[in-house]
């Protein structure tokens, strides 16, 4: 056997030995979600039967059904965080690109050193910024509404980050030709760089739009009124209300997570293509 046969087995070993390590840590990752969709299906005697049922034998739909039915409506808290995420994963994306754009293609006099202070926000901890929150919410008469939510939520540093990298990776040629054609930096933006920007842009309104549907601290803090809550908050009062319902609590969660499921399936070709243009450039 030649050293090059040799070679292609130890290749094709070592392949074959990484793709079942990846399956088995996938599986591994995956068994709470499978469990939680698993029990949500089942009677409420075969919870923590053991060994485990992933498949049930009598699979039950009442659970689902009481979820969406019973106690205060779990469908105003899903449409709710519907709406909130929604506008999100639109305005956040825009909004992030403005300021990359600024960032990253108008120079003005201390420009990187405003950046890198921008880019200290991140350090602070979400929870340091609740009071100062609160006080500026009860002030602008927010408070206790979505637009506590909506408004913070529209400018983040790390979506301005990210877009920033991408737009340094543009070619300064293509603005500057632009620039000679007698365009000006808004025809440049909306024209050049958006159309360009596809895939960071979609990237970061996915990431976007699971940090809003996930967001509970927030929604927590500055929101009283029950026909404001979110899933989250909707979650954790249907629990409150259920007991130790384990089948209506998976239920439930089974529905949560749903819409990121569907954002996530609509968006994965662009989430590497993103990740990777955005690479720290500049």
């Amino acid at each position: 056997m030649g050293t090059r046969n040799v070679r292609i087995i130890r290749e094709r070993v070592i392949k074959g030995f990484n793709t079942i390590l990846m399956a088995l840590a996938s599986l591994l990752l995956l068994s709470p979600m499978i469990w939680m969709i698993s029990t949500s299906f089942k009677k409420a005697k075969d919870v923590f039967t053991y060994p485990i049922q992933w498949i049930p034998l009598n699979p039950v739909w009442v659970n689902h059904f009481k979820v969406w039915t019973a106690g205060d409506g779990f469908l105003l808290f899903y449409l709710n965080s519907l709406k909130i995420s929604l506008i999100l994963m639109v305005g956040a994306p825009l909004f992030a690109a403005f300021a990359a754009y600024g960032f990253s293609r108008i120079p003005f006099k201390g420009r990187n050193a405003i950046f890198v202070l921008y880019l200290c926000l991140m350090m602070i901890p979400q929870q340091v910024l609740f009071v100062p929150k609160f006080i500026m919410f009860e002030w602008m008469r927010i408070y206790n509404t979505h637009w506590a939510l909506i408004l913070p939520g529209l400018f983040t540093v790390f979506g301005v980050f990210m877009i920033r990298q991408f737009f340094m990776s543009i070619p300064h040629e293509i603005s500057e030709a632009a620039f000679i054609d007698g365009a000006g930096h808004f025809r440049i933006f909306f024209q050049l760089f958006l159309p360009l920007s596809k895939p960071v842009l979609a990237t970061f309104a996915i990431i976007d739009f699971t940090w809003t549907w996930n967001d509970y601290e927030n929604a927590l803090i500055f929101l009283l009124d029950k026909r404001l809550f979110t899933v989250p908050l909707g979650m954790q009062n249907f629990m409150l209300e259920a007991g130790v319902d384990y089948n209506m609590m998976m239920a439930a969660a089974t529905a949560g997570v749903v819409p990121l499921l569907i954002v996530f399936f609509i968006g994965q070709k662009y989430i590497i293509q993103g990740f990777s243009s955005s690479a720290v450039k500049g």
